[in-house]
């Protein structure tokens, strides 16, 4: 499996590298896992819905 990193998914998802850093924390990223101080995101997964927003 191939792996990105919070900044790379930062870039692909058009948001911050901190928000990434969060929902990397918490666990709304389905296959996260840290490495160190660093997350590696699965190069394959999807962006988490904002759970601000409700059903349109």
């Amino acid at each position: 499996m191939e792996y990105m990193t919070a900044k790379e998914a930062a870039a692909k998802w058009n948001i911050s590298e901190r928000r990434v850093q969060v929902l990397c924390e918490q666990t709304r990223i389905e296959g996260v896992a840290r490495l160190g101080k660093s997350w590696a995101i699965p190069k394959d997964a999807q962006k988490p819905l904002d759970a601000r927003k409700k059903g349109v």
